[in-house]
């Protein structure tokens, strides 16, 4: 009989949840949520530790992408996106939640704390964010051709400033500009030899055992060719044939717009990763999915560019393009139990 950690994350459903169990085991269980959250190459970079205190965040530096997010600033917005999901996790199941970041100078991989707080019932919107956990696929395919509305925009750009962030919509010139800035990104990113190494390490050839990564259909590659995928990544510098596909996907996208912070410090990266899942939870509960171009704000000069183009002095820190799309199937995650530790 398989217990509530070592099941799949992605076939938890409200009335697994174990109302009369322990508030460790229900704290645990609360995880399988967390793990849902998007992270970059699906990296999955967290690691939970259940104390009296509540549930602690740790970041997983084994799970780093030293080429192309040598700062670990990726990594904390993965966490950032775990930590918002647990935290409507927390109040779908009856409690406020309580959030102390950074709790211990002397461990700064010790990203947050998170307890339960008072009773309270999950109000409307909890309720709307939670659902839209299960829903929510990073989307590659083209978009339908359907506007994103204002309502539905006006919604977004709230998501991302309750968390403390903000969100910019990228149109006319200015889109052009980006997507330029996307193709070079790219360009730039495979001409180096360790980049391509480091994406084709996370590229996972078929779906059985496999519990991170981009799998190779969720990038479009025909089963025949999957188990070659990796090894043609690394070889071949695909940049030019990239860089024209997602400039094409930049201008071509619903909505293209730029999330960002005030400031640039891993406690910004935190709010950056709870801003983004927030939106796109807001997002998946009016029927947009969302994909990511982050590739100009891995790339230092890339970035300053970026920051100088949106005439402000915050921080971009995620490229995002939204629209209607259809279904997909969820990418893999490792169990809750892969991610405890004592």
């Amino acid at each position: 009989m398989q217990t509530v950690a070592s099941t799949d994350p992605w076939s938890v459903s409200e009335a697994d949840y174990p109302a009369d169990a322990s508030e460790p085991e229900q704290l645990r269980h609360l995880l399988r949520y967390a793990v849902l959250a998007p992270s970059a190459h699906n990296a999955q970079p967290w690691r939970f530790r259940v104390t009296d205190a509540g549930i602690e965040l740790h970041a997983d530096r084994s799970r780093a992408l030293p080429v192309s997010d040598p700062d670990g600033r990726e990594l904390v917005i993965g966490c950032g996106a775990a930590l918002f999901f647990l935290r409507v996790a927390v109040r779908r199941f009856g409690h406020m939640d309580r959030v102390h970041l950074f709790p211990d100078p002397a461990r700064p991989d010790l990203l947050a704390l998170v307890s339960r707080g008072d009773e309270a019932r999950a109000s409307r919107e909890v309720l709307t964010l939670f659902r839209a956990i299960r829903e929510r696929r990073t989307y590659r395919p083209a978009f339908e051709e359907r506007a994103v509305g204002a309502p539905d925009l006006a919604a977004l750009l709230e998501a991302a400033e309750d968390e403390g962030g903000w969100l910019r919509p990228v149109a006319g010139p200015l889109r052009d500009d980006v997507a330029a800035l996307v193709e070079e990104a790219d360009k730039r990113q495979y001409a180096d030899s360790a980049f391509r190494r480091e994406l084709a390490g996370w590229i996972r050839s078929g779906t059985r055992g496999v519990e991170d990564g981009i799998p190779a259909y969720a990038l479009g590659i025909p089963d025949l060719l999957a188990p070659l995928g990796p090894t043609l990544m690394g070889a071949l510098n695909l940049g030019g044939m990239r860089g024209g596909s997602d400039r094409r996907a930049a201008q071509a996208a619903p909505l293209l717009a730029v999330l960002g912070t005030e400031g640039d410090r891993p406690s910004d990266w935190l709010h950056a990763g709870q801003s983004l899942a927030r939106v796109l939870l807001a997002g998946q509960a009016r029927g947009l999915s969302a994909a990511f171009l982050n590739q100009p704000v891995q790339v230092p000069e890339l970035r300053a560019r970026l920051r100088e183009m949106l005439g402000r002095e915050a921080w971009p820190q995620v490229i995002v393009r939204m629209g209607h799309g259809k279904a997909l199937p969820p990418t893999p995650r490792r169990t809750v139990e892969e991610v405890l530790v004592s």
